[in-house]
């Protein structure tokens, strides 16, 4: 090997092992407090908990990307769908199984599911579109040509993204029995991961591209076949590792971080916890708006949004009942409040998209009502809020009306290749 390919492997892996040793530092003191090295007060102990988990949630996306290049069909669209929804499975079930013996940790069990599902569509679809028409625009001016440039802010999703929504459609109807029982029930709960597991098999099955990857994610698919698997499978192990182990100090400690510095413990849990671990999903779909490629960005946040919606809204019931609960989940007014939100803006979301075109009015519509939430905490104006989104809602199914029979039979069609 010459003196110059020798340098050339040295940086290269040097470029590839920085990422992942940095989020290991990350992860060093967490790790420490759980060990019983030291003892971090609530406020700390939440802070380097989160730390580690939004640590181990990168690196858990990097080599998931990476695994798409040897995992074929389902198992690629398996584990990439399991990697997405990790960090926030952990936290959420954590809390529904505590529930199933501790009665007041019931409010929290579903606080992140409902937040991160609000975040993925109020903030997470209008960042996306704002900055991939920024990033057109940009391309544009220097003279680059694009074809999906234009003067107005919009993005144009592929038709297999009808299946996507087809999906939500479903569950989305099936979640309205929630509000209308006050519980989350057993039987729910096991459909909800039955239409997880149809979608995967769909998804599965469907014409796949060759992945694009970026940045560390493209330095892990330059390593050789069986070097890449080896690390792949390492990392994945030591990053879902470090989240079950941090689950539940995060969790004690952000409840009681609440209570130390005087804000509300059911938000914080609703917020925070979400933000932690949806920041790598959202780095990735941002990077692809950045680059001008908005429609992937996207087509990554609309397929999180199914993954929760099913998967993870569907194991609150089932860790529930593993915790030693009853069969159904019990909802108090507040959580119902929550999820009739969600599910108002879920189906509303579903509604924007029919025409398969992300527009500007779309975007505000969605992030103002999301922003009006925060400002507005009071019961009956949320109601009022989750009436307004439905009432959008079937404004635009029924000027979409001749689409919703082909997105809601989406879900049914069987892919070409298996006619």
């Amino acid at each position: 090997m010459s003196q110059s390919a020798a340098k050339g492997r040295v940086e290269f892996y040097a470029r590839l092992l920085t990422p992942f040793l940095l989020c290991l530092i990350l992860c060093a003191p967490a790790l420490a407090a759980v060990g019983g090295v030291w003892d971090p007060d609530p406020i700390s102990g939440a802070v380097i908990s989160g730390a580690a988990i939004i640590a181990s949630a990168f690196m858990l996306g990097w080599v998931g990307e990476a695994a798409e290049l040897d995992l074929a069909g389902g198992l690629a669209v398996g584990l990439l769908a399991i990697v997405t929804i990790l960090p926030e499975y952990v936290v959420s079930v954590y809390f529904a199984f505590a529930a199933g013996t501790d009665p007041s940790m019931t409010q929290y069990a579903s606080a992140n599911v409902t937040g991160a599902n609000r975040l993925l569509l109020g903030f997470g679809w209008p960042v996306v579109a704002l900055i991939g028409f920024l990033a057109l625009r940009g391309n544009k001016k220097r003279g680059q040509k694009n074809p999906d440039a234009s003067k107005k802010l919009g993005i144009v999703i592929d038709e297999e993204a009808r299946t996507d929504l087809g999906f939500l459609l479903i569950s989305s109807l099936i979640a309205l029995i929630i509000p209308f029982t006050g519980q989350l029930h057993l039987l729910v709960g096991i459909l909800l991961v039955l239409i997880f597991g149809a979608y995967l098999w769909r998804q599965s099955h469907a014409e796949r591209e060759e992945p694009e990857l970026e940045g560390t994610a493209a330095l892990v698919g330059g390593l050789p076949k069986w070097g890449r698997r080896a690390f792949i499978a390492a990392v994945f192990l030591i990053a879902a590792t470090i989240i079950l182990m941090c689950a539940e100090p995060f969790a004690h400690d952000l409840i009681a971080a609440g209570g130390a510095l005087g804000v509300n413990q059911y938000l914080l849990v609703q917020w925070l916890a979400p933000i932690a671990s949806e920041a790598p999903e959202f780095s990735l779909a941002i990077l692809f708006a950045a680059k001008g490629k908005p429609a992937l960005g996207l087509a990554i946040l609309i397929s999180s949004k199914v993954n929760q919606w099913t998967a993870l809204a569907g194991s609150l019931p089932i860790a529930y009942v593993m915790g030693g609960g009853s069969p159904a989940l019990p909802m108090d007014a507040r959580q119902v409040e929550e999820f009739t939100l969600t599910i108002g803006q879920t189906v509303m979301g579903i509604g924007l998209l029919l025409a398969l075109r992300f527009g500007a009015r779309a975007a505000s519509a969605l992030f103002l009502l999301f922003a009006v939430t925060f400002v507005f905490p009071d019961p009956a104006v949320r109601l009022w809020l989750a009436g307004l989104y439905f009432v959008i809602t079937a404004v635009l199914f029924v000027r979409h009306r001749k689409l919703l029979w082909p997105t809601f039979k989406a879900p049914f069609d069987i892919p070409k290749n298996q006619v």
